[in-house]
């Protein structure tokens, strides 16, 4: 995982006592994602793994299928790490002239998305997820405890999501960090999508609530089960159910609520 942090000097009250002392942040800055010469989006973001960030936030928005549709990413002529450039390939940009145009940024939506036509230009972007993976209770409910154990960033600075992708046999293949849940969800598949992983992917673990958006990602990215520690919401079950993927958060303790896909789950 990359992130950054920065120090800060606070005053602790409690209990009629005050102390002042260190305080470690999250660090905040804003990711220009430019395609094709263009500024598509400006992402807040922590910063690290800008072109895994990048790569995924592309698969996710149906900006690319494969990483072939790419023709060049990196940073910008001047190397500021703040500014990834991408160029498509010619076929590829010109399938996709309507999403560049419209800029409907299903990644950047923090607290759902309102508009009904655009969730129904969304729906063509997926698919049905078939794989039958099965996962014990007590196996899923010790994915989400283990993602806690892993949060580097969230334990010095309490002020971070994560997401951690897994393959079938359990075995963690991508985990990052980040200010934002849609960043942290898009640096992990994007690094299994660069690197030529994404297709050993089975299940998606996050430390936050499980939305509308979170469902998109995954989808897109073939994962076909979701485990988190916070509640989905009612528009994520909805379309989870339609896509055959499986939502399930932790409650009390050993306990997993199933909200979908339930056939994937054994007691």
């Amino acid at each position: 995982m990359a992130g950054s942090t920065e120090t800060f000097e606070v005053t602790r009250y409690y209990e009629g006592k005050s102390v002042k002392g260190p305080h470690d942040l999250i660090g905040e800055e804003p990711l220009l994602i430019r395609i094709d010469g263009q500024p598509y989006a400006t992402i807040m973001r922590t910063p690290g793994e800008e072109t895994f960030h990048a790569a995924g936030f592309c698969l996710a928005e149906g900006i690319v299928d494969d990483m072939n549709d790419f023709s060049t990413m990196g940073f910008c002529k001047d190397m500021d790490a703040n500014v990834v450039e991408i160029r498509l390939n010619p076929e590829r940009h010109k399938k996709v002239e309507d999403i560049l145009e419209k800029k409907n940024l299903i990644s950047l939506s923090s607290c759902g998305i309102c508009g009904r036509e655009m969730i129904k230009e969304r729906l063509g972007l997926l698919s049905t997820l078939s794989g039958m993976i099965r996962i014990d209770i007590d196996h899923a409910v010790r994915q989400v405890e283990r993602l806690h154990s892993k949060q580097q960033l969230y334990n010095s600075t309490r002020g971070s999501h994560a997401a951690m992708i897994l393959d079938s046999a359990f075995n963690p293949l991508s985990i990052s960090e980040d200010v934002g849940r849609h960043n942290s969800l898009d640096k992990a598949i994007g690094r299994l999508f660069m690197t030529g992983k994404l297709n050993e992917a089975c299940i998606c673990v996050l430390s936050s609530r499980i939305s509308y958006e979170m469902v998109i990602k995954a989808n897109r990215a073939k994962v076909p089960v979701i485990l988190s520690a916070s509640r989905p919401t009612t528009l994520a079950v909805r379309l989870a159910s339609e896509l055959g993927m499986t939502l399930a958060c932790t409650a009390r303790e050993s306990e997993l609520i199933i909200f979908s896909g339930e056939e994937r789950i054994e007691g």
